[in-house]
């Protein structure tokens, strides 16, 4: 069920302490992830008090996270109301999946034809452990692969303007991307797409890959779309 962290505090599992390293980037990714796993649900309120208890920071971390979460249009900072998890309407999902679709079919065909050969194998061996956590059905760890994947495909494609407004707009929807693989059918086709799509990579194919990365965003869109009220 959907969480509202004001006032009581986050249920276990302990959501845990981040890393020491620069602390609002730590706290912003954890942040994000909580809020891709559906942890911390479309519209919840991010009460600072419970956030900075249970990530054991202080404030000025936190905000310095809302702010880089903000920016990415993942949260929205509201006057007199503080975060919240941003919520995207129906027509919100359609227009960005279009959009990604596009952005991720040019990303592939660039890939295919600019990517060096130790890129091209650091993508086959994501996808090998991607395919081992499916195998274990370790949707966490699956998911990571899978967007490590997707973004390695975009910096492969050697432009910055198209990685920049590609981490934008992915960020908007990995909650409801990752959401699309409960579906265990719908999972198990994903995994075998991707196969396609480095299988494609490694021939240099940059038609197929690219459509395969637009179809591919087509099912993540209809699974999504099916789901929504």
């Amino acid at each position: 069920m959907p969480l509202d962290l004001d006032p009581t505090p986050l249920p276990p599992p302990d959501v845990g302490a981040v890393d020491r390293r620069v602390l609002h980037e730590a706290v912003a990714d954890r942040l994000r992830e909580l809020i891709i796993d559906g942890t911390l649900a479309p519209g919840a309120h991010l009460n600072e008090r419970v956030l900075c208890e249970q990530l054991r920071v202080s404030r000025t971390p936190l905000r310095e996270a809302f702010r880089t979460l903000a920016g990415e249009g993942v949260i929205e900072l509201l006057p007199n109301r503080g975060a919240v998890v941003a919520s995207l309407s129906r027509s919100d999902v359609e227009h960005a999946f279009e959009l990604m679709r596009t952005l991720e079919g040019m990303a592939g065909e660039l890939a295919a034809r600019r990517a060096s050969e130790e890129e091209i194998t650091a993508i086959r061996r994501l996808q090998a452990d991607m395919k081992r956590a499916h195998a274990r059905r370790d949707l966490q760890a699956y998911y990571r692969l899978n967007r490590d994947i997707h973004s390695a495909l975009a910096r492969c494609a050697r432009n910055p303007e198209l990685q920049s407004v590609h981490e934008r707009l992915n960020a908007r929807l990995q909650a409801l991307r990752f959401r699309s693989n409960l579906n265990r059918d719908k999972w198990d086709a994903a995994v075998l797409e991707h196969e396609a799509m480095v299988e494609a990579l490694e021939r240099r194919d940059a038609r197929r890959l690219g459509s395969l990365l637009r179809a591919h965003l087509d099912s993540k869109r209809e699974a999504v779309l099916k789901d929504l009220p």
